[in-house]
């Protein structure tokens, strides 16, 4: 089969904040295809980016040189019944990962809130979705394929070269092209969907036994205002009314409605951004569905945003929720969405956001077209001074040095990037930066 590559007519990422123009794009349906490309590359003395659905605000896709799309090389390529397992290509959205893998009995223990990403770009940046006692989507992978700059293909696992597999699960892209995952499935099951409102207070005090009596806990918060809304998820024997999943889509998409109106207005009228807070915070609590878990869908939000995510140790969640209402009304911060907080097992992946220490990740939305450095950067401040680390796929200005004090495999993931990449084949100017490398 010939693969299809074109001259690029220009790329954007999702929210339409990182644009370049790469001059050709590979669209590779075969491993082989795949391999051509990168060596191709590499003996042409050009780099080389993998794109996927594009949902990353940080420039990790910027190239005006080569970008390779896994849109053709999708699905599921075999499945291990007795151990529950599936070799799955990385082009694969998530959406319909979740598909396949309940056709087969099968789903995944837990799944990050957007559905349209592709597995390699959620693996590449650590994206998670929400449990105390679950770990990031990577930490679900038992095993990894990925073509290196010589074009080598290479399988790895915790048993089968540990320091490569730790290090290529969450990798920024930046050590090869992860072509396929193994994951660790559970049986596919129900799950009961609960929505309540509770004061910001009550949360933190609660929020021990939360996490204990709940598989998946997450919660917004109106902030200005001292409400949040806990969602909820718990495994369940109970069989969903033929309705349930109607009446889910319907109330998700009313919410990310509701969100949209709140913030296109108060965008606008920034004096009613309190009195939307309240009222919206009232009108999403007090509903239980129950749902097949491929029908869970908890992505809320309506239309293009940018974001800051950072992951907290769990144990400063509370000081950091304290400081930063404070630190909201004394800048006077109109803020026109709410803030989301997940929380995220550790993991022993090198560059993972939760590597080894249990995480609440805070995440803040803003705008596309809002000036949010003044919005951003203290925030970020005040999270970087509880040692909180950066969502790889998220915006921040970390540099090298400080990345190094945050992760402690840092310098032995560079060491590695560089014999598996001597040549930075799978670099650009911002991962260069990154990890303090020099391009060729």
């Amino acid at each position: 089969m010939i693969l299809s590559r074109r001259r690029s007519r220009g790329w954007t990422n999702w929210s339409g904040t990182v644009r370049c123009e790469p001059s050709h794009c590979a669209h590779p349906v075969t491993v082989e295809q795949i391999q051509a490309e990168v060596l191709r590359t590499a003996e042409e003395g050009q780099r080389l980016r993998v794109i996927g659905s594009g949902h990353s605000f940080s420039p990790l896709c910027w190239t005006d040189e080569n970008h390779l799309a896994l849109d053709r090389f999708t699905g599921i390529e075999s499945t291990d019944f007795e151990r529950k397992r599936v070799w799955v290509r990385a082009g694969t959205r998530l959406g319909r990962l979740v598909e396949h893998l309940a056709d087969r009995g099968l789903a995944l223990a837990t799944v990050p809130s957007h559905r349209g990403i592709t597995l390699g770009g959620a693996l590449a940046t650590g994206t998670h979705g929400s449990g105390a006692h679950l770990g990031n989507l990577a930490a679900q992978v038992t095993g990894l394929r990925l073509i290196c700059a010589d074009g080598a293909v290479r399988t790895v696992s915790s048993d089968q070269d540990p320091d490569l597999f730790h290090a290529a699960a969450v990798s920024l892209g930046a050590l090869g092209v992860i072509t396929h995952a193994e994951l660790q499935c559970v049986d596919d099951h129900r799950l009961a969907v609960t929505c309540e409102a509770m004061t910001l207070a009550e949360m933190l005090e609660r929020l021990d036994q939360l996490q204990r009596d709940h598989r998946h806990c997450e919660f917004l918060w109106f902030v200005h205002t001292d409400t949040v809304v806990l969602r909820r998820f718990d495994v369940t024997d109970a069989l969903p009314t033929l309705l349930a999943p109607v009446k889910h889509v319907l109330r998700r998409g009313a919410h990310a409605l509701m969100f949209r109106g709140m913030a296109e207005t108060t965008r606008r009228l920034p004096a009613l951004t309190g009195a939307f807070d309240r009222l919206t915070a009232r009108m999403i609590h007090g509903c239980t569905d129950v749902l097949h878990a491929r029908d869970v869908d908890s992505d809320l939000w309506c239309g293009r945003f940018q974001q800051l995510e950072y992951a907290l140790p769990a144990t400063d969640l509370a000081p950091v929720l304290r400081a930063l209402a404070m630190l909201i009304k004394a800048l006077g911060i109109r803020v026109h969405f709410p803030l989301q907080v997940r929380f995220v097992a550790a993991d022993a992946h090198w560059l993972s956001p939760h590597y080894a220490r249990n995480s609440a990740c805070v995440a803040v939305p803003a705008y596309p077209d809002m000036r949010f450095d003044d919005y951003f950067a203290p925030i970020a401040e005040l999270f970087e001074r509880h040692d909180g680390r950066p969502h790889w796929g998220m915006i921040h200005e970390l540099s090298a040095e400080q990345l190094r004090s945050l992760y402690p495999r840092f310098d032995d993931f560079r060491a590695l990037r560089r014999r598996c990449d001597p040549r930075g084949v799978f670099l650009n100017p911002y991962l260069a930066t990154l990890f303090d490398e020099r391009l060729r």
